[in-house]
């Protein structure tokens, strides 16, 4: 009897915890990306196979994405410069290069693509206006539940490939 209990508890278990990860990928990739994630870390791959990382070791961010198709990214480094002046209107131009250099916001609406795995950004606006009325598309890979990391085969300027790693937010 206590044999057929406890068999009869871990088939219970097993199939509780399949059912969970079957609900898991049963989602679609868009169902799985809206939400509030947390920037980790960006590193762009050179053709020379030279890795950098444009915000730092450490940046700071977030990327959203809402049910209704909407998205909003803030990228900065750690590192930023405070502006001496306490006024944002009257920085230098060597405060305003360095934080120009090591942030970037933008936002706009997104498109999900299920078979192709990846998202396109059509942007309203961005600190770097040259981007607004673009649209983008990279390459996602879920590397869980809580965790995904966006690529960019061909950073404008022929500078390689971008890849940004995001934990989603508790």
């Amino acid at each position: 009897m206590y044999k057929i209990i406890r068999t009869s508890v871990a088939a219970l278990t097993l199939a509780v915890s399949v059912g969970g990860v079957c609900a898991q990928t049963a989602k679609g990739m868009r169902d799985q990306l809206v939400g509030t994630w947390n920037f980790v870390v960006a590193e762009i791959t050179a053709p020379d196979g030279k890795k950098t990382l444009p915000f730092g070791e450490t940046p700071k961010g977030i990327i959203i994405f809402t049910p209704d198709g909407h998205f909003a990214q803030i990228h900065v480094a750690s590192d930023v410069p405070k502006i001496a002046s306490n006024n944002r209107l009257t920085g230098t131009p060597e405060e305003y290069q360095a934080i120009m250099h090591r942030s970037i916001s933008v936002f706009g609406t997104y498109a999900v693509d299920e078979g192709k795995k990846t998202v396109t950004f059509k942007i309203v606006s961005s600190s770097y206006p040259n981007w607004e009325g673009e649209v983008q598309t990279r390459v996602i890979d879920l590397l869980s539940a809580d965790e995904f990391r966006n690529t960019n085969p061909n950073v404008a300027g022929g500078r390689g490939s971008a890849s940004n790693l995001y934990k989603r937010a508790k």
